[in-house]
């Protein structure tokens, strides 16, 4: 059964939204892309604070596959 993952393809999505977000970033004001980003990093946080395992728990949880 084949994998229907193409890293090829993939490599290509990537690079074409790089390429597009560095062209959105130079095309805002810094005050924008800047806030944008703050935000997505504090969801992140508020993410990793509401995670129901430690660090200790789920590293060890992932180490038994």
């Amino acid at each position: 059964m084949g994998s229907m993952f193409d890293k090829k393809q993939n490599l290509a999505e990537r690079l074409k939204f790089v390429h597009f977000y560095s062209q959105w970033v130079k095309s805002v004001p810094n005050e924008v892309w800047s806030k944008q980003q703050a935000e997505f990093i504090n969801s992140l946080f508020e993410n990793a604070r509401n995670f129901q395992l430690d660090a200790k728990k789920y590293l060890k949880s992932i180490n038994r596959r």
